[in-house]
């Protein structure tokens, strides 16, 4: 079980999915820098990753319905920071949130992003 504690250590748990890449698009300042995780087929970004008042932050993907109930759960889940509010969390880290959640929750958004695959016609 990995600690979520550090930029570091969530940038390596999100890419351990396939196809995952890290990503600076913004022109920011030194101190606030935001890593954007994609997907490498659709570019579409699943985590962002930054630093507000002092906090480690990550903003995820989520279901509609799970997003409300997330933030009744945990404190430290807010409607998205600079993102659609209905299908976006911001995660503050080092909070009330375990781990194991934070990392169920990054595989969640990043299953929200990712290419659909066809069904063939048989």
């Amino acid at each position: 079980m990995r600690k979520l504690s550090t930029r570091q250590a969530l940038i390596d748990l999100c890419l351990t999915l396939p196809a995952a890449y890290e990503d600076y698009p913004f022109d920011d300042l030194a101190d606030n820098v935001w890593t954007v995780m994609r997907h490498r087929v659709n570019k579409k970004s699943f985590a962002l990753i930054y630093e507000r008042n002092g906090k480690l932050c990550v903003n995820l993907k989520c279901e509609p319905m799970e997003a409300v109930l997330l933030r009744q759960a945990f404190v430290d889940v807010t409607p998205g920071y600079h993102m659609n509010k209905e299908h976006w969390n911001t995660v503050s880290l080092d909070g009330d949130v375990p781990d194991e959640m934070l990392e169920r929750m990054v595989g969640q958004s990043y299953d929200l992003i990712k290419p659909k695959t066809r069904k063939r016609k048989s």
